[in-house]
């Protein structure tokens, strides 16, 4: 089993960028598809992006599209989503997941979450 730990939140004005990173632990994440998720206070959680094991192609919401990209670096077990262009409406906990299949359709694993909080 692989566990997730996110980090890399905090407050940052609107326009401005943020990294986040999920370390995971205890089994490699290199053969799994990653993704992000995001859930604002009192809205369902809500899907942001994915990215395939191999040979990594990306998808997003069209909320992010354009301005968030996921990234991996298997050597250092680690996922990342680098945010760009920040809107208040991008608050919310963001949680890193692990794909069971590597589909983008069914995730097994997550992370606790990180808040990003977008000030304007």
């Amino acid at each position: 089993q692989v566990q997730l730990v996110e980090s890399g939140g905090g407050l940052v004005q609107a326009g401005g960028s943020l990294r986040l990173s999920c370390a995971a632990s205890g089994r490699t994440i290199s053969s799994s598809g990653m993704g992000w998720f995001r859930q604002a206070p009192g809205k369902e959680r809500e899907f942001v992006g994915f990215i395939t094991c191999s040979p990594g192609s990306t998808y997003y919401a069209d909320s992010v599209k354009g301005r968030f990209t996921i990234s991996r670096d298997n050597a250092k077990n680690t996922l990342y989503l680098q945010m760009n262009s920040l809107k208040p409406e991008d608050t919310a906990v963001y949680y890193c997941v692990k794909d069971l299949h590597n589909t983008g359709y069914e995730y097994d694993v997550w992370g606790q979450g990180t808040q990003v909080t977008v000030s304007s």
